[in-house]
């Protein structure tokens, strides 16, 4: 077992960051309890709060079709009524059937719901047009953020810019078909920092959010503190490494463990994949019981994962092309298998 000594030396060296504790407990300090049940954050300076848990987009596709859109339905319907109520999408999950369950959804009840979809061309027309198919799917005339898609290539930020699907975006918000304008990212976070460098002022950034990423290409360390300092809501995702496997498969830590660690952070909130009623319980119970990870209770995790951490196996969405969208392997020319 580990010594005192050996403790303090470990949180000296891997919890020295006192800003990123300081950081973490102003987005804590700033949660409110909600009357649905579950507590809300603001994301970023946006003016928008959103509940600490949000449900995934990509796993109800999965839902609808492995049980059903009528179990996809319920599971959504549950998790507004459970207080779940920030709603992640993406325009190219599962082909557009995401987007499609959960617009039969949410029709009748647009206004409980924080919905967010995702763009993924990156030049004008194309994210016009993304817009307009996603509206439609969704079964309404506005998103609440808009965000675009995997910055996985190191010239994602620049065709952003360069191909005028900011442009786009910036339309669409002073149309009022959109709110708040984002982008997301599981690769790099040198990528993240050019995203956050170009000349706009970003509501969200989404991005990994897990213990390894404590000490693999951290964004926690590399990426947070600058959307904090620009006033840019941070969106957590992957929290178990990527599904349900990894993290939980190893034996590491609990579903339980990952999600309060991952609220823990600095973060506005936290997509969960979320396949049934036992995984939409599990996530709001963390949520309305969320009390954040003691400095002891950390340390106890992250000497867990540390030396697994070390060579990415749990975040290879980090290292490898495979876990990159097919439409976006082949918008930069690589290979899509079938």
């Amino acid at each position: 077992m580990p010594t005192p000594s050996d403790r303090r030396g470990f949180l000296k060296s891997t919890l020295a960051s006192g800003a990123l504790a300081a950081m973490s407990g102003e987005a804590i300090a700033a949660q409110q309890d909600s009357s649905d049940g579950v507590p809300t954050r603001p994301l970023g300076d946006s003016g928008a709060r959103v509940s600490i848990v949000a449900l995934g987009g990509h796993h109800i596709g999965q839902v609808a079709k492995k049980d059903g859109e009528a179990a996809a339905i319920r599971l959504m319907h549950q998790a507004i009524d459970q207080g779940v109520t920030f709603f992640d999408n993406c325009w190219d999950y599962h082909e557009g059937y995401s987007e499609e369950i959960m617009g039969k959804a949410i029709k009748d009840r647009r206004d409980k719901v924080f919905l967010m979809t995702k763009v993924c061309d990156r030049d004008y027309d194309g994210a016009k047009k993304m817009l307009d198919q996603s509206l439609r799917r969704l079964q309404t005339d506005y998103l609440d953020l808009w965000q675009f898609h995997e910055m996985v290539y190191d010239n994602d930020p620049d065709w952003v810019f360069e191909k005028d699907g900011i442009r786009a975006a910036r339309e669409a918000k002073e149309a009022g078909r959109v709110k708040h304008i984002g982008f997301t990212g599981h690769k790099d976070p040198s990528i993240h920092l050019k995203m956050l460098g170009k000349p706009h002022d970003w509501d969200s950034a989404q991005m990994p959010n897990n213990l390894c990423d404590y000490f693999f290409r951290s964004f926690v360390h590399n990426v947070v503190p600058q959307c904090r300092q620009q006033g840019v809501g941070v969106i957590g995702m992957k929290g178990m490494g990527g599904g349900r496997g990894n993290l939980l498969q190893s034996g590491l830590a609990t579903p339980q463990e990952c999600l309060r660690y991952c609220l823990s952070q600095p973060v506005s909130s936290h997509v969960v994949g979320m396949m049934n009623e036992r995984d939409l319980m599990e996530a709001v119970e963390v949520a309305r019981g969320f009390t954040p990870l003691s400095q002891e209770e950390l340390w106890e995790l992250l000497a867990k994962v540390r030396d697994a951490s070390a060579d990415g196996r749990h975040e290879l969405f980090k290292t490898s092309k495979n876990f990159d969208g097919p439409y976006h392997r082949e918008q930069h020319g690589f290979a899509v298998e079938g």
